[in-house]
């Protein structure tokens, strides 16, 4: 199998890269080597590759900036996947396009089936969506959250640089999601590929909590292997209390039954994972 993967210099393509199959032909992009604002330049690769499968992990993922410059985000996040599901449909590639809980409202409290209707509350959350239609039923879709990974820029290395500095941090409790652990998605990615069965897809590590809960974790863990030297006083706020120029949902848990059911297999708890992973950032000094 050849598989272009873009979105090389983040942490699900970096991800992606790391855990690809042995026996498969994987060729990452960066922003650099492809510009996803440009459609020529995506339908002149995959004209020229002729991959079997496009992973598009690349996408414009500032959610705040989205709300200021709506045009460049709708081109990257709706633009891109529909240059490359037109090019790999010519001769029978497809595409497997990453998208994201945002394109829910968070107006439920049980986890959301990947049928279940969607209502973004932000322009990054809208393009995704529009991204999604754009891909096509012909496409594999896979639906994650709260992304991290040891290296990457995220929420919890923004918490253990904050705690590093800070006796005391005020962190959202009323925004409840799943943590998603990069490689963790990698692997889910590659065995959906493998699988090659068009459809919504969602990946979550197991479990739920809210972003004040995950905070106190990456504290109380990090404490425990020396990432950090203190674990700072966390008060729980409500979201009003911590206004952003984009809107986020209240609860966003994203029901992965379907995934697991075809895959045979299942998640590890988000705790176990944060473990894993705050061991790497220690590795990495």
């Amino acid at each position: 199998m050849k598989v272009i993967v873009t979105g090389a210099g983040g942490q699900l393509g970096a991800a992606l890269l790391a855990n690809a199959p042995d026996n498969w032909i994987v060729e990452g992009l960066t922003r650099r080597e492809l510009d996803l604002a440009d459609s020529q330049a995506i339908t002149a690769l995959v004209k020229a590759r002729r991959p079997d499968f496009v992973i598009n992990a690349g996408a414009y993922t500032a959610v705040d900036k989205a709300e200021s410059e709506p045009d460049l985000v709708r081109t990257v996040n709706e633009g891109a996947p529909a240059a490359f599901a037109k090019a790999l449909r010519e001769y029978g590639g497809r595409l497997i396009q990453i998208s994201t809980d945002f394109v829910f409202d968070g107006d439920t409290s049980t986890p959301y089936t990947p049928n279940a209707e969607r209502n973004p509350l932000s322009i990054y959350g809208q393009t995704k969506a529009d991204g999604e239609d754009a891909a096509g039923t012909e496409s594999i879709i896979l639906r994650t959250s709260w992304v991290y990974a040891a290296g990457g820029g995220n929420f919890v290395r923004t918490m253990l640089r904050l705690m590093a500095k800070r006796d005391t941090l005020s962190v959202v409790s009323d925004q409840i999601g799943a943590p998603s652990w990069a490689p963790e998605i990698a692997r889910t990615i590659w065995e959906l590929t493998d699988a090659n069965k068009p459809g919504i897809y969602h990946h979550r590590d197991k479990g739920e909590t809210s972003w004040h809960g995950f905070a106190e974790a990456i504290a109380r863990e990090a404490m425990e292997i020396g990432l950090i030297k203190h674990a700072p006083e966390m008060t729980a706020i409500p979201t009003e209390q911590y206004p952003t120029p984009a809107k986020r949902p209240a609860y966003s848990v994203l029901d992965d039954t379907k995934t697991r059911t075809l895959l045979g297999d299942e998640t590890r708890d988000w705790l176990t994972n944060l473990r894993t992973m705050l061991k790497e950032e220690k590795a990495l000094g």
